[in-house]
């Protein structure tokens, strides 16, 4: 009898222990699956992946397999499944980390923490070039940012028009989520603009007599005029002398823009022929909007402009990127003829 016993409790342990180590070799299969480092890439650190609008857990997949980021797919997609991932793929730019495991990569892709992007724009001339831009840099596509801002009921509810909507622009550098979509970009663009122009430069624009929309416009002149910030608001000063005499500001990038040629170095005699509202050399006042998204430096430039009696300028000879500034025509004949020859001097014939 006691022989019999022992022998069923050698059964019995021997079962206990193999369900204990079956059970330890499971938990630990299952341990590596969910947290054990599987994002292995190669000569990076850390790396980001775009999530588009609408991808599927295939789409994701796809990703992270051209990327070559993972050391083993499936059991991302076991751990994936577990955790219902499958079902709520949430889009945006996420940052992925060396040696994440499974279960961090999952719970950061389903929390949907994406990370912003600094979204940059400056020195832009037309209202494609910026949607372009913009573009470049969020999940939007440029023509469906273009067609938003030039929609009849937006352009009412910031008053401004087709002509006039690049001034709604400040050039800086703003934070957005990569699948910001196009109404939110568009309001956060205008909440920012009306930040920018608060009770200091709107009244600095009332005693210039200027709309905020043209300041813009006579900005993006200055912006074009000169590349030395140094000079800007004696060029602002220059062309608001124009302005309150009622003199045509005549001013050569006005014709640049109105031509399209954004590559021309020398303006001749018959681009100023050249039949566009933009052409201030045929059109007294402003033109009908920017030329270019002007920076926030000449913005300020215009609103903080010098006090001068100038009203013509031309580049100096030497292209320093600076200018000689003349109260008189006799002046600037003498200036403009010194630039010419240096022009005709280096070959510079368009």
């Amino acid at each position: 009898m006691p022989k019999k016993i022992s022998f069923f409790k050698k059964v019995i342990w021997s079962t206990i222990v193999v369900s204990i180590l079956s059970g330890l070799i499971t938990a630990s299969v299952f341990y590596e699956k969910i947290y054990r480092p599987n994002v292995a890439m190669e000569y990076l650190e850390e790396a980001y992946i775009y999530i588009p609008t609408g991808a599927t857990f295939d789409d994701v997949l796809q990703l992270l397999s051209d990327k070559r980021m993972l050391d083993n797919i499936s059991s991302f997609s076991w751990v994936a499944k577990q955790k219902k991932y499958t079902r709520s793929i949430k889009p945006g730019r996420y940052l992925i980390k060396n040696s994440m495991s499974n279960n961090e990569l999952v719970s950061l892709l389903r929390s949907g923490r994406q990370t912003p992007v600094n979204v940059v724009f400056n020195n832009l001339r037309t209202k494609e070039e910026f949607a372009a831009r913009i573009a470049q840099q969020i999940e939007l596509d440029s023509l469906e940012i273009l067609e938003a801002m030039l929609k009849p009921a937006f352009l009412s509810s910031v008053g401004l028009n087709t002509d006039n909507i690049t001034s709604l622009f400040i050039p800086n550098t703003y934070e957005f989520y990569w699948d910001t979509s196009v109404d939110d970009f568009l309001a956060r663009m205008s909440s920012e603009h009306h930040h920018f122009w608060n009770e200091q430069r709107k009244t600095k624009a009332q005693k210039i007599r200027l709309k905020p929309e043209e300041v813009s416009s006579l900005a993006s002149i200055v912006e074009k005029e000169t590349i030395k910030r140094d000079e800007q608001a004696t060029v602002a000063g220059l062309y608001l002398n124009r302005l309150k005499k009622g003199m045509k500001l005549q001013s050569d990038p006005t014709v640049i823009y109105a031509l399209g040629d954004f590559n021309i170095k020398r303006v001749l005699r018959k681009d100023l022929k050249v039949d566009s509202p933009y052409n201030t050399y045929r059109n007294k006042g402003l033109p009908p909007g920017p030329i270019c998204i002007p920076s926030i430096r000449a913005i300020d430039a215009v609103l903080n402009y010098e006090i001068h009696d100038y009203i013509f300028m031309c580049a100096k000879d030497d292209f320093s990127g600076y200018h000689n500034f003349a109260k008189t025509g006799v002046e600037h004949t003498l200036n403009a003829r010194k630039y010419r020859a240096a022009l005709n001097k280096r070959g510079i014939k368009r």
